[in-house]
């Protein structure tokens, strides 16, 4: 509390053409508010507001919300200029403003509650750390996940539309959006285009796309089923034939910019030298996943902090003699689904075998469930465990080794 005393708190709330800052002091009371335009020149200018409200012997400490996004640029300058800057999380902020018993929303207000939530939480809060090389792996993450997203959207599209044209289209491939897949529906976007193809003529369509892997079984296959299908050519066909192949472009637009963005990934992931694909159901996109939610982990002081981060640590709740654990629902939610996913791959079987992926993890699943943890419980209890596994990796770039299990687990 006495070192509090000696800052003043200045929550930034974050746009892409402007930012308003609010100052509060110790007791929360507002000393100061500017609005500045989102560029490098207008910057001092919230130094200078800064400095009117400074008394001696005290140390301004910011609190940005985006310092990967619209507030890279202000973090990256008060870095520059030595300040202290921490990232406060969006929903401890959105959780602060609801706790009023009137919900206000203004840029002014938004930026009070970022500097209240610096204030309360100043010790646990991760430092803003804006390195070029962890912002270059968040905003190509970003690119692939708006890729990735936009991708699914089309291959619905394109399930929706062949449900029209061929009605059992699903049997035709293994997968719809396949090379090879794609090839046919860009070609024969409708039954009325094979109307003159025989067996052979589409058995060496299937396997110049498919390099020789389907051939005369499977042209066979799809040619009956289309006529089993019956004739579905309607009104405005050709417009119908337009869409599945523009479809199909787009598709198959996106498949390469997801590998070229991949391919950047690998390159910038190589130059971090950290061995997390070395980690049980980790390849190198997802451990890019991970670099982008938690940048330099050097800026968790320890994994416990990272834990809070992520939401996997638990709430403790109580009243009286009555104290319980409780699942906490803030922190990053992007960072605690791919704690989730992985945790749930380090109890996966093998599909042959059945054999456990990771024996540690499956036998220490298989405990808790003994001890009475619900499924849930358990997997939130490994990802606990895989925080700090996570955490020592980036730390020390070091490779993961499956734990040996103990005699009696092993037996």
């Amino acid at each position: 509390m006495k070192e509090q005393l000696k800052y003043l708190f200045i929550g930034v709330d974050l746009h892409k053409q402007h930012h308003t800052a609010v100052i509060l002091n110790f007791w929360n009371e507002k000393l100061g508010e500017i609005r500045f335009d989102n560029k490098p020149s207008a910057f001092p200018e919230l130094l200078q507001e800064i400095k009117k409200h400074l008394k001696r012997g005290m140390t301004p400490v910011y609190g940005l919300e985006d310092t990967g996004g619209y507030g890279r640029a202000l973090a990256v300058f008060l870095k520059e200029e030595k300040k202290i800057v921490k990232e406060v999380n969006p929903a401890l902020a959105n959780n602060r403003r609801k706790s009023h018993a009137i919900i206000e929303k203004s840029d002014s207000w938004d930026a009070e509650c970022v500097a209240r939530v610096l204030k309360d939480e100043f010790n646990n809060l991760p430092d803003a750390n804006p390195i070029d090389i962890y912002w270059a792996v968040s905003q190509l993450v970003t690119t692939r996940r708006g890729l990735v997203k936009d991708l699914s959207s089309y291959v619905r599209k394109l399930h929706q539309q062949l449900g029209y044209h061929y009605p059992s289209y699903k049997k035709f491939f293994s997968e719809v959006d396949g090379k090879t897949a794609l090839e046919f529906w860009k070609k024969y976007p409708a039954p009325h285009h094979l109307q003159d193809v025989t067996v052979e003529g589409m058995a060496e369509f299937l396997r110049s796309h498919s390099n020789n892997g389907l051939s005369t079984k499977k042209a066979e296959e799809i040619l009956t089923l289309v006529a089993k299908d019956g004739d579905t050519e309607r009104e405005f066909q050709e417009r119908r034939d337009f869409i599945v192949q523009s479809i199909v472009r787009t598709i198959k637009f996106n498949q390469v910019e997801i590998e070229s963005v991949d391919k950047q990934l690998h390159e910038v992931m190589g130059r971090l030298d950290l061995k997390l694909e070395t980690m049980t159901g980790i390849d190198r996109v997802t451990a890019a996943y991970f670099v982008a939610e938690i940048g330099n982990v050097h800026r968790f002081a320890s994994s416990d902090k990272l834990a809070r981060f992520a939401g996997i640590a638990p709430i403790v709740v109580g009243s009286g003699n009555t104290h319980r654990n409780r699942k906490n629902k803030l922190g990053d939610r992007d960072l605690h689904y791919l704690f989730e996913q992985l945790a749930v791959r380090q109890i996966a079987v093998t599909r042959t075998k059945k054999e456990p992926r990771n024996p540690y993890f499956y036998e220490y699943y298989q405990q808790k469930l003994a001890a009475g943890k619900t499924k849930k419980q358990a997997i939130v209890c490994i990802m606990r465990k895989l925080v700090n596994i996570v955490y020592k990796m980036m730390k020390e770039g070091s490779e993961y080794q499956i734990p040996a299990l103990p005699e009696k687990a092993a037996g």
